[in-house]
């Protein structure tokens, strides 16, 4: 039973999002990345393909692939992904020898895309769980790798209707879980011995780029001496609890990075911000001219919003702020990554749908993350830690210990793939 309705789930999704991307450029995204498969040219014998459903989950596997290609340089990468945000953000990424979307699940797309991929290690990260590939892995008996796994128990594993869920898990040769209630979760359903907690790799991951940090002059221009508040990730949600703090600041500089840069979405976010400027209109304002002049950005009737319109820059902006903000909390779907300014010893606000993130969690309980329910609350906090510097110099290195405490995971994974020989025909 369980697996007509997997198999019911699968056929509607198809369905729909064939039907959603006559209007919606991401769906359409989706559905035209997979007419074609792509060509394999020059598989060696050794080959490791990640699978990561969108973004985020390939900055957790970033720091491994780029491990595993510097001890085992021959070694084909094959990187795949669901989601077209992850896909288009990372399709020229220099350390895959192939990168793709992941055709829909199929017991034929399964067995033909391991029989072009032959890989000897499969590293699944986080979340996705999709039966005919999991299966046919198991089936092939090549080791398959959780990374960075974490369960809860609402998730259908440990229902009573989870048997094909179940099923799933029986594929991984080894979990590598973030807490303690995922080992325990799981030892229920009876995985026992092949599981144990290793530190989320996203944080070898964050530290990487803040030791890289490469300076941007135009947002440097912009924030000159002011106070500055960086607000990641966005949703509209988020934009509106911040519309009216931003509106009666004007002496504080704040840098909006919307988590949806499309036109339609950017036009609604400039009406939120009345003459905020986007990066895009800074930069081809003659950038050489702002830089050696930045009282241009700094002048009192300079705006003071910037809008960052591009994919790539937030991990770096957040080396500007103050305080930073990150969105997604008033969003079922939960926040973004909390630890890009966490890193550079930045307190992280945000709204208070975060149970589900471990970092986020822990954060408040560090001290360094503060979870608000509303402009009001907003406001409260910001003034507080504006006017106490002590408490803001405080929550600042609460939040870089915390990430820097947490380095090691791809280390630790390594380790476990040395001991076993996995990149070892």
């Amino acid at each position: 039973m369980g697996k007509l309705f997997y198999l019911l789930f699968v056929h509607a999704y198809q369905l729909g999002i064939r039907i959603v991307a006559y209007w919606n450029p991401k769906a359409k995204s989706w559905v035209e990345g997979r007419k074609q498969f792509p060509a394999m040219d020059g598989m060696g014998q050794k080959t490791v393909w990640m699978h990561c459903a969108s973004l985020g989950e390939f900055e957790q596997g970033r720091p491994l692939l780029e491990a595993i290609k510097k001890q085992s340089p021959q070694t084909n990468i094959v990187l795949t992904f669901f989601s077209p945000s992850g896909y288009q953000t990372a399709k020229n990424y220099s350390g895959a020898d192939h990168i793709f979307y992941l055709p829909m699940d199929s017991q034929k797309n399964a067995a033909n895309l391991l029989d072009s991929i032959k890989p000897s290690l499969v590293l699944w990260v986080k979340y996705e769980f999709w039966y005919y590939y999991l299966t046919e892995i198991k089936k092939r008996n090549i080791p398959a790798l959780m990374i960075a796994g974490l369960f809860r128990e609402s998730q259908p594993f440990f229902k009573w209707y989870g048997d094909i869920w179940r099923q799933m898990l029986q594929s991984f040769t080894y979990f590598f879980v973030q807490n303690e209630e995922s080992i325990d979760l799981l030892s229920s359903v009876g995985i026992k011995e092949n599981v144990r907690i290793s530190v989320d790799t996203r944080f070898d991951r964050v530290i990487e780029i803040a030791e890289k940090m490469e300076a941007l002059p135009l947002v440097e221009a912009f924030c000159g001496s002011s106070k500055v508040i960086v607000a990641g990730s966005t949703r509209e949600e988020d934009e509106e609890e911040l519309t009216h703090y931003v509106k009666c600041n004007p002496q504080i500089k704040f840098i909006i990075a919307p988590h949806e840069i499309d036109p339609g979405n950017l036009k609604d976010v400039k009406k939120e911000f009345p003459g905020a400027i986007l990066y895009s209109e800074l930069a081809g304002a003659n950038s050489q001219t702002i830089t050696d002049h930045p009282s241009l950005v700094t002048g009192n009737n300079s705006p003071h919003v910037l809008i960052i319109d591009n994919i790539g820059m937030l991990s770096k902006i957040y080396h500007y702020a103050h305080i930073s903000f990150v969105g997604g909390g008033f969003n079922e779907d939960g926040i973004h990554n909390v630890l890009e300014p966490a890193v550079y010893g930045k307190p992280v606000i945000f709204g208070p749908v975060y149970e589900k993130f471990a970092e986020a969690v822990d954060l408040v309980d560090c001290g360094a993350g503060i979870s608000i329910s509303n402009a009001l609350e907003l406001e409260k906090v910001l003034s507080e830690l504006w006017n106490n510097e002590a408490l803001l110099i405080e929550k600042s290195e609460a939040a870089k210990k915390y990430v820097f405490s947490k380095s090691g995971g791809t280390n630790h994974i390594m380790e476990y793939i040395q001991e076993n020989r996995l990149l070892i025909n």
